[in-house]
């Protein structure tokens, strides 16, 4: 493939009902753009689970293997993200706990370690502001990188995480209440 066609087809500016239309009608390049498009979103997000970049690719590869055994007659009912949130997250969880059966604890990352979602080059604010961050419980953390960190909206993240609204809006409260309180985390939450 020439460099030029790979570029119109990376930057293909269909929104994406419109490839999954196109994807169920059997254009195979539909899928690949979504492909293209979600794919460092979905090892980012595996990585945040599995903290190994390697179960990372494993999980991207299950993921989007079960994204495309849904075509043809899916229907798209919310963003892509949206759908693909629980199986990365349920993938990432499966593959993390058969690598631990297969390795040594001592060899597996913390999928706690927030600073994994940032930058490694990250300032020493964006690091202070990781660890809060990874000090909150699980579920309240899940939903601050979800929020902020992906920028779902709070419906966006009930429907991710199969979790009642009033629940994902509590652990939001909850966790911002915590970081506010965080002398690590302080001067990066604004009013």
């Amino acid at each position: 493939m020439r460099d030029d066609a790979r570029h119109r087809s990376y930057s293909d500016e269909r929104r994406d009902e419109q490839l999954v239309d196109a994807i169920n009608r059997g254009d195979q390049a539909a899928f690949e753009q979504l492909y293209l498009r979600y794919r460092d979103w979905v090892v980012a997000l595996a990585y945040r689970f599995t903290g190994d970049r390697e179960l990372a690719l494993d999980v991207l590869q299950d993921v989007f293997v079960y994204f495309v055994r849904r075509f043809p007659g899916f229907e798209l009912r919310g963003k892509v993200k949206t759908f693909l949130y629980p199986a990365v997250r349920h993938t990432a969880i499966a593959i993390q706990s058969r690598s631990r059966r297969m390795r040594s604890m001592t060899e597996v990352g913390d999928p706690s370690d927030a600073s994994t979602v940032f930058d490694a080059g990250a300032t020493e604010d964006r690091e202070r502001l990781a660890e809060a961050v990874a000090s909150l419980p699980a579920a309240q953390r899940e939903a601050v990188l979800l929020r902020f960190g992906d920028g779902l909206s709070i419906e966006e993240i009930a429907t991710a995480v199969e979790a009642p609204i009033g629940t994902v809006k509590s652990r939001l409260h909850h966790a911002l209440a915590t970081l506010r309180d965080d002398p690590r985390a302080r001067d990066a939450i604004r009013e």
